[in-house]
């Protein structure tokens, strides 16, 4: 036994949106989790106590959310009128408050664009803060990067890359069919939409920016 301690805290966030059972199997290594809304019904649902519950838990059934608050480990409730934030950002405060060295959001796409937009910013945020965070569904994995990552193919068909600022500069790709070097992305363009891996997993980096990296399958 070493005497190095672990420091890193890994918070599964399950929110509203777009949900499937074999998202449930990125929660096994969380260290806490946090149902948003519907997501703390759905975890209850499939045998999962949520640490906190939180939301004005509009989206689901007036008995429920007895059910949810009796169920859950800590609940909070807000008014669904009188507040500032998202339940998924509130749900994302709360992980911060809670020390997150890593975020996994599941459910926060799906038929509202605007929540899907604004959860994706979120990624912005926490990239800010300091903490990994990856958003996911059934066909996305998400991740906001300014500096590099390492990614590999998994279940994966394609890799797209789309700027978060107006411009992304020194974009240079390792181990995917369409390298680049040194390349310059601007808003709006897409250059680098669709790529596939040459190899077991691929690297991005950049030099300057805010570049979103999807993952992503049919």
């Amino acid at each position: 036994m070493n005497g190095s301690i672990d420091q890193s805290k890994h918070i599964v966030i399950v929110t509203g949106g777009e949900l499937s059972p074999p998202l449930l199997q990125n929660i096994k290594d969380a260290d806490m989790l946090i149902g948003a809304d519907r997501g703390a019904e759905y975890l209850l649902e499939h045998g999962y106590t949520p640490d906190l519950a939180l939301g004005d838990f509009d989206s689901v059934a007036p008995d429920r959310y007895t059910y949810i608050e009796a169920n859950s480990t800590a609940f909070i409730g807000v008014d669904a009128i009188d507040k500032n934030y998202t339940d998924t950002e509130l749900a994302y405060k709360a992980a911060v408050e809670a020390q997150a060295t890593k975020i996994t959001l599941i459910g926060g796409t799906g038929t509202r664009l605007d929540h899907t937009l604004a959860n994706i910013h979120l990624l912005r945020q926490a990239l800010e803060d300091g903490i990994e965070m990856n958003l996911l569904d059934v066909h996305n994995s998400v991740h906001l990067i300014h500096q590099s990552i390492t990614l590999p193919q998994e279940r994966y068909h394609y890799l797209s890359l789309l700027p978060l600022t107006l411009e992304v500069r020194g974009i240079t790709l390792t181990g995917f069919q369409y390298p680049l070097d040194d390349a310059t992305l601007t808003l709006g363009q897409s250059l680098a939409v669709s790529n596939q891996w040459a190899e077991v997993e691929g690297t991005i980096s950049i030099k300057e920016g805010l570049l979103l990296v999807i993952r992503s399958r049919d």
